[in-house]
């Protein structure tokens, strides 16, 4: 009969050795080893414990690096793994080099590296090298000297300039010195007609001035797409002057009517001050009178004459006032 305990020992020994090459080949990528010298790529199995250990993820460099050795670029691993501990994209730096090798572009590992660094899409430049890229801007309205509103669009046909794209400008300054441009144009142009008939008076003229210049780009071509008419601005800035003129003008007038109608309250309240003091003048008159009586210096006959005096003047005033009003309704029953 045969004993099960004797064989528990062994099942445990034959665990712990499968559990072993499970750690081992799980830490030694030894199938990655295997392809790379498959390919004819030198990478010791030490090398790739290090890098388990630098935390580099060993397919991320040594699969880039089997296809470069593939297409006949020299590189080796250190460099790989160095970009890769930069932040680098291994990957996408290798293939850039392998198209730009194909496109006969002059780009080495170090450029492509510190544009892929410089946080720009190096395979995306080469490939713009080789096959341009066409930006279209947004629809530009500018105004021309006759006051007619011209809206335009644009379409710029650029290459990835390799020197310049770590520090260069990108495709928004090449879109806003394109609508400067084509603004310039249009606002220096005597007719909005002249655009119309010759809308590649706008190319011409930005394509002189260097656009590119301080970009990652060489412009090839500025093509306008599509070229409006839009609103008579000046017209309607002719109208929103006249409006202004005009409440100018009322604000002015309501001055003036305030002011005469103060300067007419003064003058009613003046009227009004000397009728008061008139009045009270004439209050005076018969005490004057009387005092003068009193002191012997105004006789009773002399008194009566000046009544008659005044009685007399009131008489004529009354007479010429109905002379006045007579004549004034003979005057409109002749009109009738």
């Amino acid at each position: 009969m045969v004993n099960v305990g004797s064989f528990i020992p062994f099942l445990v020994f034959i665990f712990l050795i499968v559990m072993a090459f499970s750690i081992i080949f799980s830490f030694i990528p030894l199938r990655l080893w295997i392809a790379a010298l498959a390919a004819g790529v030198r990478v010791s199995l030490i090398n790739l414990v290090g890098m388990r250990l630098r935390r580099v993820v060993p397919s991320k460099v040594v699969e880039p690096l089997i296809k470069a050795t593939k297409a006949g670029l020299e590189l080796n691993v250190n460099k790989l793994e160095g970009h890769y501990l930069a932040g680098g994209n291994v990957d996408k730096v290798v293939n850039a080099l392998i198209a730009a090798q194909r496109a006969n572009i002059d780009l080495g590992f170090e450029k492509a590296a510190a544009i892929d660094l410089a946080g720009r899409d190096v395979l995306q430049a080469v490939q713009m090298s080789v096959n341009p890229k066409v930006i279209e801007t947004p629809v530009v309205a500018a105004v021309a000297i006759d006051g007619i509103e011209v809206k335009a669009k644009a379409r710029v046909t650029v290459r990835a300039n390799i020197e310049r794209l770590v520090g260069g400008a990108g495709e928004e300054t090449i879109i806003a010195r394109v609508g400067e441009g084509v603004v310039t144009t249009i606002g220096s142009a005597l007719t909005h007609k002249q655009i119309l008939e010759n809308p590649d008076d706008i190319s011409r003229t930005i394509l002189k001035k260097g656009l590119d210049s301080g970009t990652a780009f060489e412009i090839l071509s500025i093509d306008i797409a599509d070229v409006d008419v839009g609103k008579n601005i000046g017209a309607r800035l002719q109208t929103d002057q006249a409006e202004a003129d005009k409440r100018i003008a009322q604000a002015k007038a309501e001055e003036r009517r305030a002011m005469a109608v103060a300067r007419e309250q003064e003058m009613k309240a003046s009227v009004q001050e000397m009728r008061a003091k008139v009045v009270e003048a004439e209050a005076e008159v018969p005490k004057a009178l009387a005092q003068a009586l009193r002191e012997g210096k105004l006789g009773v006959m002399d008194y009566y004459t000046m009544q008659n005096i005044q009685s007399d003047t009131q008489m004529r005033g009354s007479i010429s006032k109905m002379g006045s009003e007579a004549e004034k309704k003979g005057d409109t029953n002749k009109s009738k």
